[in-house]
């Protein structure tokens, strides 16, 4: 198949990708049909590699309100009413929940997704569940599990052999939860045993990192440390780091040089980061979003993540990554033109990085045949006007697709 006339974001003008067998064959401008190939026209519309969700939790969504709404919306009570709905999960019930948001995101060209499931459940139901989806739609979307003790490692009954049943039943990533330990000791602890067992296993490492707005809360620098002292590197991502934003200044200047000698990833979460942190502030109310412009001047690997989507933490969500990305510029001021124009990357490219998806992913000869049409002819206006996905396309497939809005104003 031919796809004409389209912009890829960094592009000087109007290219032709020509796909066969799955793979991208060539790439450039005023490409000939070659005999009776497939001509799609793309009247000049932006291209992009397909968005990467790199943090969400499968398992929970589509619970808001079950057994009851989280009323004061707050991290913890969200927790607490997971627990309760946790008691009443079945293989058949997350599947049918999981089914029907990973179809929604891949509406919105969303291809590949990390999604934490609880093992804090002696049971391990969703995580059986996940798993058996991972293979069913491994021809749609590419799923990656990561194994999140929602209540502990060290704190929670059994905590470690849960841990280790969940690696041994094939996940992809270990997890950890270290400001939600019993004791700063505790989650020293419960960092060392994820590091060490995904040395061990092979294993990539996502942990939910000082997810609080306590400015004692310093799990990172464990986390940092075990990534620079095991080799690990970029094979390890912290995922929020909200306390990060009430560091002082001398504390977080030396830190950095500590995360860029590590080399590991950051994932921030600005909608639902936004929405659940600040929460026992008064005024002034801190909005609870990691450093992003810092670390990305750093020069570290950071993406943006949809984290819940209606659930007991978040209430509202759809899965488009476009709007937590929106929302990811305003809150962390990152509104200069060249960080809006590149805003993209951390729904494509970065979140790549962080999936360790590697030759599997991106816009190059060889490469599958993997990519996302947007109604727009270039990422700043795709932003700016919401532009829809008109067409989500898997090993040269088309597998999601939209048609064109059209809009009138009749005055």
């Amino acid at each position: 198949m031919l796809l004409r006339d389209v912009r890829l974001p960094e592009g000087t003008g109007p290219v032709d990708l020509r796909m066969v067998d799955g793979v991208f064959a060539e790439i450039g401008p005023g490409l000939a049909p070659a005999g009776s190939e497939k001509v799609v026209q793309g009247h000049g519309r932006l291209v992009l590699p397909p968005f990467v969700e790199s943090h969400i939790h499968l398992d929970s969504v589509l619970t808001a309100g079950q057994p009851e709404p989280n009323h004061s919306g707050t991290l913890f009570e969200g927790i607490e009413r997971w627990a309760q709905r946790k008691t009443t999960l079945t293989r058949e019930d997350v599947k049918e929940r999981v089914n029907r948001v990973v179809r929604q995101q891949a509406g919105f060209g969303v291809q590949f997704v990390r999604t934490h499931v609880d093992v804090t459940d002696p049971q391990l139901t969703a995580l059986h569940a996940l798993l058996e989806l991972r293979e069913e739609l491994a021809e749609w979307v590419t799923i990656q599990i990561v194994a999140f003790p929602q209540e502990g490692i060290c704190s929670f009954p059994d905590g470690r052999a849960l841990m280790t049943r969940a690696a041994d039943l094939g996940v992809d990533v270990l997890g950890a939860i270290p400001h939600f330990e019993f004791t700063r000791e505790y989650a020293v602890e419960s960092l060392n045993f994820v590091c060490e067992l995904a040395a061990e296993r092979g294993l990539l490492v996502d942990v939910h990192c000082d997810e609080i707005d306590d400015e004692a809360s310093r799990g990172l620098e464990t986390l940092a440390t075990r990534a620079y002292e095991l080799g690990l590197g970029d094979r390890v991502t912290a995922s929020h780091t909200t306390a990060m934003h009430s560091y002082n200044n001398a504390y977080f200047t030396r830190l950095l040089r500590l995360l860029s000698l590590s080399g590991i990833n950051f994932v921030s979460n600005p909608v639902v980061n936004t929405h659940l942190q600040g929460r026992i502030d008064s005024y002034p109310k801190r909005r609870g979003v990691t450093r992003v412009k810092e670390l990305t001047e750093a020069g570290l690997n950071v993406s943006f993540g949809q984290d819940d989507i209606c659930d007991p933490w978040n209430p509202l969500g759809t899965g488009n990554l476009r709007d937590v990305v929106f929302t990811g510029l305003y809150v962390t001021q990152m509104m200069g033109h060249d960080q809006i124009v590149d805003s993209y990357r951390f729904v494509t490219t970065n979140a790549a990085r962080t999936l360790h998806l590697g030759d599997g992913y991106g816009i190059e000869v060889g490469r599958p045949a993997h990519l996302v049409v947007l109604d727009a002819q270039s990422w700043y206006d795709a932003l700016n006007w919401n532009a829809p996905v008109l067409a989500s396309y898997r090993a040269g497939r088309v597998i999601a697709r939209t048609e064109p809005v059209r809009r009138e104003v009749l005055f």
